[in-house]
């Protein structure tokens, strides 16, 4: 995949109408401070475009990134420990349901976990959303630079063992897990890839 142009289209608050595309769409979830702005502009080739901060619950919105006049990367507000308001928190949760379910074109949700620790119980609560809304997550462990690379294979093993063990539907479903670094962008090619086979 070569991305050529990147474009933020669209911007909706929890009273925002979600846009309807003809063009697919693949969703990004996870926590507050996960990696999900960090992985997002790794994908699109920008240092800074999609904004990272070293303050959970940055992205308090869906964001619509328009990639080569082709397809959308939408951002979902982090949900977990973000210092927000109780009302703003509130209205995370209906805003990522209805996008789960009233999106036409999505075609993938990502859903980040940090590849240091268990999956969290918000975590596992995304997890059985996605999966109640028809769609099989693909698991991206972020932060993988942090482990030794003879840690990886275990801690995504973890990952797996966690969310089929506490989701309630994590036997159902076939998980791949995807371990990605911010800093070497390994694991990009394969998230590319995915993106590649749901274009059409």
């Amino acid at each position: 995949m070569v991305i050529k142009t990147t474009n933020l289209e669209t911007v909706c608050g929890a009273t925002s109408k979600l846009p309807h595309h003809t063009w697919p769409e693949f969703a990004f979830a996870g926590k507050s401070n996960v990696g999900k702005s960090t992985l997002i502009n790794a994908l699109m080739n920008r240092k800074a475009y999609a904004r990272v901060s070293g303050k959970p619950g940055k992205t308090q919105t869906i964001n619509y990134y328009n990639i080569n006049d082709q397809f959308y990367l939408v951002d979902l507000p982090g949900y977990g420990f973000a210092r927000t308001g109780a009302a703003v928190k509130e209205q995370w949760g209906p805003m990522i349901e209805n996008y789960l379910q009233g999106s036409p074109t999505l075609r993938v949700v990502f859903l980040l976990v940090d590849i240091r620790h268990d999956p969290s119980d918000n975590d596992i609560l995304m997890f059985d959303w996605i999966v109640h809304a028809g769609f099989t997550p693909v698991i991206i462990a972020t932060k993988a630079d942090k482990l030794k690379r003879s840690q990886l294979a275990g801690a995504v093993k973890n990952v797996q063992t966690v969310l089929t063990a506490e989701s309630q539907y994590g036997r159902e479903v076939s998980l791949t897990v995807i371990p990605f670094s911010g800093l070497t962008k390994a694991g990009r090619e394969d998230i590319y890839a995915i993106l590649d086979a749901h274009m059409q």
